[in-house]
């Protein structure tokens, strides 16, 4: 990197892109924070160790971390069912699960999760996110449950058209959404400023300037808000909800980060991700953080997105912004306080949108229905019983269509001269292709001589071999003509010429 500081302008470049990302993060690591059901300042402490602890380590060179909202349901989550002690405790679980992952160069096998499981993750956090802030931007208290979100829309609308603090509230919000949507329109020189902050700050100077009565973020300081995690909280760790929470939470947090580097990897034609490293490099980063007691970290795709476009050339402009984060916590915190909850609310609406998958529904409904099944099936199940459960739903299917379209089988029939039948089995004969195989053979014509050939079989699995040898004994125990079983000859021994003889068994 030091090296790469040298160059005419790189120093210049990496200064003024970590200025953008700064600006960035500042109202996405609030927002996400706020979301969550945390102090804002925990999602700042995140934001700084992502760029201060991460930003420095190798892995990914312009990709940048810190709170991210993929994870803000889940956090939600599990604040409400341990406590602000107990999320320290499992962002720490989570840290090092991921160091011992990445010392184990687990790293690249996360790229082997299925896109669709994880598009599907993302879409069904989007979801909730979306319904759950729709209440927050009301200055509303929203549902518990996903469900309980989406059927209390109606009361929802109701409320804001019969109540005018909430109608003054959710204008605000609905303010903030129109101009993330609209600030893509505007001329080149006014993009120059991050349409977040654009949104929020906007949204804030209103609010002051008119003096809305709507609710603003509660403002802690550092020291008030960080709370390690104590003794008392080690002693749930025997929990099997919590240690689920760990494994979850360091499922989706890599497979978020390590997806992010792809992408990101794709967007500048500088050094590639390590995997591992960038694991290991996540591990050290929730470490920290759990020990603070602050948010769990992922790569951010938009923050990532922001540091490339921006012409960042080395790790210093990440390393910068998390400077940039920890000077504005210690010199201007009260101005955190006036920013409105409606407007944090309007930017995660606006950053759930974004989550779903929209674009990709079409190319899998045309070319792999059932991977769009699966996309599909995985975000309902988030959103209709828990993360965990909706994530595990969508791998065990994608899992299982693995298996279905990988054991495809062909059943071929010949009648001979002699008036046999031939049954020759091709490709991969496995259970889950037993009542196909079966339904064949059992229409057969019970009074000729069968051969059932094996011997091009690519696999034939334990279950599949002994139902083909039970149906072949029923079939002769009735006393109709007998079942002749095929398989492939066995490997001569070493300097002898196999011989084929005939390969008839009688059953």
């Amino acid at each position: 990197m030091l090296s790469n500081l040298r160059k005419p302008g790189v120093l210049r470049q990496d200064v003024l892109a970590s200025l953008v990302v700064f600006l960035v993060a500042l109202p996405l690591c609030v927002g996400v924070a706020v979301a969550s059901g945390v102090p804002a300042e925990l999602g700042l402490i995140t934001g700084i160790v992502g760029g201060l602890v991460v930003g420095a380590m190798p892995g990914s060179v312009m990709q940048v971390s810190g709170p991210a909202a993929g994870l803000t349901v889940l956090v939600f989550e599990a604040v409400r069912e341990f406590g602000l002690g107990g999320l320290g405790l499992i962002v720490l679980g989570t840290g090092l699960l991921q160091l011992a992952l990445g010392f184990a160069r687990f790293g690249r096998w996360f790229r082997a999760i299925s896109v669709s499981v994880v598009h599907g993750m993302l879409a069904g956090i989007g979801l909730i996110l979306i319904f759950g802030q729709l209440y927050t931007m009301a200055g509303l208290k929203q549902p518990r449950e996903g469900l309980e979100k989406i059927a209390g829309i109606p009361g929802l609308i109701a409320d804001v058209v019969t109540s005018r603090a909430a109608l003054t509230a959710s204008a605000v919000g609905l303010a903030t959404i129109a101009v993330l949507v609209l600030w893509k329109k505007l001329p080149a020189k006014v993009q120059l400023v991050p349409a977040p902050l654009a949104a929020v700050a906007l949204a804030t100077a209103v609010a002051a300037l008119a003096g809305l009565n709507v609710p603003n973020v509660e403002v802690k300081g550092l020291s008030g808000a960080i709370q390690p995690p104590s003794l008392n909280d080690l002693s749930s760790l025997g929990s099997g909800a919590l240690l689920g929470t760990i494994v979850i939470f360091t499922l989706i947090a890599s497979a978020e980060t390590l997806f992010s580097a792809a992408a990101v990897d794709r967007m500048h034609d500088g050094p590639g991700t390590h995997y591992d490293k960038e694991l290991l490099a996540q591990g050290v980063g929730n470490t920290v953080c759990g020990l603070l007691g602050a948010l769990p970290m992922t790569a951010v795709i938009v923050r990532s997105s922001a540091n490339v476009a921006a012409g960042a050339k080395t790790q210093l402009s990440r390393i910068l912004h998390g400077a940039w984060l920890l000077l504005f916590v210690v010199a201007l915190p009260a101005a955190i306080g006036l920013i409105p909850l409606a407007a944090l609310a309007g930017v995660l609406v606006h950053a759930g949108c974004k989550l779903i998958p929209v674009q990709q529904f079409g190319p899998l409904w045309r070319k792999h229905r059932g991977e769009l099944a699966i996309l599909v099936i995985t975000a309902v199940g988030i959103v209709v019983t828990s993360m965990f459960e909706g994530v595990m739903i969508g791998l065990l299917l994608s899992v299982v269509k693995s298996a279905w379209s990988t054991s495809k089988v062909h059943v071929g029939v010949t009648e001979l001269a002699d008036g046999s039948i031939l049954v020759r089995l091709t490709g991969n004969a496995t259970f889950l292709r037993l009542p196909h195989i079966l339904d064949s053979l059992e229409a057969l014509p019970k009074d000729r001589s069968i051969e059932l050939d094996r011997s091009e079989l690519r696999h034939l699995d334990h279950a599949c071999r002994s139902a083909l040898e039970a149906w072949a004994a029923r079939h002769n125990d009735a006393g109709t003509e007998p079942v002749r079983l095929r398989d492939a000859p066995p490997a001569a021994p070493a300097g002898e010429t196999a011989e084929r003889s005939e390969p008839l068994a009688r059953i």
